[in-house]
């Protein structure tokens, strides 16, 4: 647990730092993914939206409400994680990966979370 802690802060030192580096560009990036947070967070409460395994956000079925929303959440964490992977010399699917498993830690109970086997299952 103390390694799970440890790694769940560097990668948040790590997303700061670059937020910070990269000057009013990256402040805008975070102001509106920020800004997005509490649609998302109520998508996920109507389980309409889950986090998968990519560190991704992604519709758990047939209806896309707030599409736009959506795509420009994944957009934003795309760029994210494209910029830590050049700084850690790695992909971004890498990052992806990492940061769904701190996703997943941190989620409130009965949001959907995707496996490393693709099965959706909604934490206890």
């Amino acid at each position: 647990m103390k390694i799970r802690r440890l790694q769940i802060i560097i990668f948040t030192l790590i997303i700061t730092s670059l937020l910070l580096s990269t000057g009013s560009l990256a402040g805008s990036l975070k102001e509106e993914m920020r800004a997005r947070q509490p649609k998302i967070n109520k998508l996920k409460a109507d389980g309409l939206i889950g986090e998968n395994n990519h560190g991704y956000l992604k519709y758990r079925g047939n209806e896309e409400p707030e599409k736009r929303l959506i795509d420009a959440e994944n957009q934003d964490r795309d760029a994210v994680y494209k910029a830590i992977a050049r700084q850690q010399n790695t992909d971004s699917e890498n990052v992806g990966r990492r940061r769904a498993t701190q996703i997943a830690d941190r989620a409130p109970a009965g949001t959907w979370l995707q496996n490393n086997q693709d099965k959706w299952y909604r934490k206890q």
